[in-house]
């Protein structure tokens, strides 16, 4: 698996071995499977595609070789005495359904409520990001990216809600397209206060 090092400033960085050998049991495993879907994994155009797959496993999955915590130990004390809400709508992320396999497409919008430190905008989506490339499911991560800034930040109030469509129920199953689930975790001022709730839902444009 992969290797990461850390920055100073708590962004992950990744290391040496990136693009190392696949192992065979891994390539042979790709194959067996497209035997099982009827197909001939020594055809021209499949040949190279066990390594490819097994590729881009390792980036689909990386969140698991970080901790997203670490995007959140940087903050900042000197924000001119703003204590109102920080907020970062719209963020794109993909995962994939731990039952299927399948993607999960969406967007993510993620605040908080300062008490006495922010941290970098950005780091909000590398959370996101970090959770986002494990196997999941959507309540799942909806509730690890609010734990983790609740717990890292120790904000007033933290609201995450996320917005997603699943290709296990679009392209398979009950095959049913253009369906969306929204999900939501709030905590603090925001889970406590209705009025509190109903602001940071109006600024998130839901």
């Amino acid at each position: 698996m992969a290797e990461f090092d850390h920055a100073v400033d708590g962004d992950l960085v990744e290391a040496p071995g990136r693009d190392a050998q696949v192992p065979p049991p891994v390539l042979e495993a790709v194959r067996e499977l497209i035997r099982w879907a009827g197909d001939d994994p020594t055809r021209e155009g499949l040949i190279d595609t066990p390594g490819r797959v097994a590729r881009a496993f390792l980036e689909y999955y990386q969140g698991y070789q970080e901790d997203p915590g670490v995007h959140l130990s940087r903050t900042f004390e000197e924000v001119g005495g703003y204590d109102e809400i920080v907020l970062l709508r719209d963020i794109p992320f993909q995962s994939h359904c731990e039952h299927h396999m399948a993607p999960i497409i969406g967007k993510a919008h993620i605040a908080y409520l300062p008490k006495d430190r922010v941290v970098g905008i950005s780091k909000l989506a590398r959370v996101l990001h970090g959770f986002a490339r494990r196997l999941q499911v959507q309540e799942r991560l909806t509730a690890e990216v609010a734990d983790c800034i609740w717990t890292h930040l120790h904000p007033v109030g933290v609201a995450v809600v996320i917005e997603a469509s699943h290709a296990c129920m679009s392209a398979r199953g009950v095959n049913t397209p253009g369906v969306s689930m929204t999900t939501s975790r709030m905590m603090g001022v925001f889970r406590d206060d209705e009025k509190s709730r109903r602001e940071v839902l109006a600024l998130m444009g839901l």
